[in-house]
């Protein structure tokens, strides 16, 4: 996945933990021991949000799968909102997660109030 697709897709992000009940159960720190917080990383879903519609789809030709034998999937392109414009996106070659994999594109759609919300795309068993 390229950095453009991770960027409307969703951010990683580094989150401290403090459990307190954890905490409880574990033996009490030493005078010599360095307390070291706890980092874990997570992939937020991203909501993204555009004021209009995005413009109607490009044909794209699709073009032939890379040599090299591997399974791979075609992703077609979309628009992208950037916060100010919209964007395209290119389509791509990706490789399954399994053989039997299928990809369920992304979509944008519209809310009550007007606006345009993306949903992600994800893979499914096929």
């Amino acid at each position: 996945m390229s950095l453009v697709h991770d960027l409307w897709l969703g951010p990683a992000l580094l989150i401290a933990v403090a459990a307190p009940a954890a905490a409880a159960s574990l033996p009490a720190a030493s005078a010599q021991s360095d307390a070291v917080p706890i980092r874990i990383a997570q992939t937020a879903p991203a909501v993204i949000i555009a004021p209009t519609a995005p413009p109607p789809v490009r044909a794209e030709v699709v073009p032939p799968p890379p040599a090299g034998g591997k399974v791979v999937v075609w992703r077609q392109g979309h628009w992208a909102w950037s916060g100010n414009d919209w964007v395209w996106i290119a389509g791509q070659y990706v490789e399954p997660p399994t053989a039997k994999a299928v990809w369920d594109p992304g979509h944008w759609v519209e809310e009550a109030d007007g606006t345009w919300s993306w949903v992600d795309g994800h893979w499914r068993s096929g």
